[in-house]
């Protein structure tokens, strides 16, 4: 089934006191969060925007990628109603979205979109973790076992949106309200904690420190030396000495694997390369250790809030074969970055006799480094 989900961005924020889904989060929009998430998201197909009239053109401008980018309406039973009207016709399954919940996962999605699949519609909820009580009631305690705080995405197969618009509640606060009153029970799927909306600017300061918290990013590292002609110069791969072996040219020690490492960190903080800091033309770098590279790369990663959660590397050469030693070399390579060796693969593979590689003229080495955000620069 194709499966298109719409984002409402269209509310007032009067709780929020302004537009709260073009405030910035974590260096984007907050509605761009959700909208990346459905976005890239396999099982949905095409994902559109209900946007105000005040905040239509900002919202249109940053999202290319968008079905369609719509005013909405006075109410959420309205601006729903046209998320509805401008969905794709093939379109078999429309999911609704508070472009105020920035932090929907996959799962979560998948969840509904099961539910629908199983059920005709879907939406999901949380129990509350706190007691909950009836002010009008004498301070009746509830049993909360019984009670769900519902979510978004809340959604339901083409015909039964249809049935519910046909027979829309002006003043349906979600479209569980809206399928309910068309005589349609969705199905309950488990909600997400971290799936908060952000109503009032207390909530935006959790989700900022959320954001902090779950950021990533991405740096990729290259380096190839060819060897040397100098049969005394020693060669080292991962930190660790091959004894025998044929060294590599370089102003350092020509680690490969060490300085596609060190650029892939760097790249990753937007801290330049290895030339940058360690120039070939300084002779305070001649023949010295590529660990205190990495270890001058982890702290600058380390100072500007971020942690390393993996670093995948590739050693590309004819020889020498790695084999057993790949498990000294992590082990040096995470000693010199002050991290677990499980954080951290090194892997090996040949050119197949092809270029320059391939005729043993040098040795090359790619790695990627994955980064989470500890703290705010």
């Amino acid at each position: 089934m194709k499966v298109a989900c719409a984002l409402l961005a269209a509310g007032s924020g009067s709780r929020f006191g302004g537009d709260k889904v073009l405030t910035t989060l974590g260096g984007k929009p907050l509605w761009r969060w959700s909208f990346d998430t459905f976005l890239s998201h396999p099982e949905v197909a095409e994902v559109g925007i209900v946007a105000s009239a005040t905040n239509l053109a900002a919202i249109a401008a940053l999202a290319q990628e968008a079905a369609f980018v719509v005013a909405g309406g006075e109410t959420r039973a309205e601006s729903s109603r046209i998320a509805f009207e401008s969905l794709s016709a093939d379109a078999d399954v429309l999911l609704i979205h508070d472009a105020a919940r920035p932090f929907v996962s996959h799962g979560l999605i998948s969840r509904v979109i099961e539910g629908i699949g199983l059920s005709g519609a879907a939406a999901p909820g949380v129990t509350p973790s706190d007691a909950v009580r009836e002010e009008s009631g004498g301070l009746r305690l509830l049993d909360r076992n019984g009670l769900r705080l519902m979510q978004t995405p809340q959604g339901a197969t083409r015909e039964w949106m249809k049935r519910a618009f046909d027979g829309s509640v002006a003043d349906a606060q979600d479209e569980v309200a809206l399928l309910l009153a068309a005589g349609v029970e969705p199905q309950v799927v488990q909600g997400e904690a971290v799936n908060l909306k952000v109503t009032r600017p207390e909530d935006l300061s959790l989700a900022q420190r959320l954001a902090e918290r779950s950021e990533t990013r991405t740096g990729f590292g290259y380096d190839i030396h060819a060897f040397s002609p100098d049969p005394s110069r020693p060669l080292w791969l991962g930190c660790s000495r091959f004894e025998g072996e044929r060294g590599l040219e370089g102003h350092s020690d020509a680690d490969v694997l060490a300085h596609a490492i060190v650029d892939a960190l760097l790249g990753a903080v937007g801290c330049g390369d290895i030339g940058t800091h360690f120039p070939n033309s300084d002779p305070e770098w001649r023949n010295a250790p590529s660990r205190d590279f990495l270890a001058f790369a982890s702290r600058t990663v380390k100072d500007l809030g971020w942690a390393i959660s993996n670093i995948d590397a590739t050693v590309i050469a004819e020889s020498p074969r790695l084999g057993e030693r790949r498990t000294e070399m992590r082990e040096n390579l995470a000693t010199a970055l002050g991290i677990e060796a499980g954080r951290l693969s090194v892997k090996a593979t040949t050119a197949e006799g092809l270029g320059a590689l391939g005729r043993r003229e040098g040795i090359a080495a790619h790695a990627v480094a994955t980064l989470v955000r500890t703290h705010k620069e």
